[in-house]
């Protein structure tokens, strides 16, 4: 379990309105990350990958939602979200204005 690398930890940033409000309020990035990360893991591998200083990191589980095509249903996999709250003054350039 803990041997995975801080590119497997990191999936991609999550940019949506919400997530775009805690990045300018409160200076929370918000990321999708490998189910079997820890906060520990997500601390570290944002630190080594951006080179900020990280206060918390809160995380949630998302189950994967029914979908339907036509006459085909399937599920979209579960995923992992982690919140990252970063100290003051610090900053990760995303990409904005989505």
């Amino acid at each position: 379990m803990g041997n995975l690398d801080k590119y497997e930890i990191l999936k991609r940033p999550i940019i949506t309105e919400r997530s775009s409000q805690l990045r300018s309020q409160s200076n929370k990035v918000t990321f999708e990350v490998d189910r079997r990360s820890t906060k520990i893991q997500i601390r570290k591998a944002v630190e080594e990958l951006f080179g900020v200083k990280v206060l918390k990191v809160r995380t949630l589980m998302s189950r994967g939602k029914w979908k339907r095509v036509g006459r085909n249903t399937g599920r979209r996999s579960d995923w992992k979200k982690a919140i990252v709250t970063l100290a003051e003054g610090e900053w990760i350039e995303l990409v904005d204005g989505v």
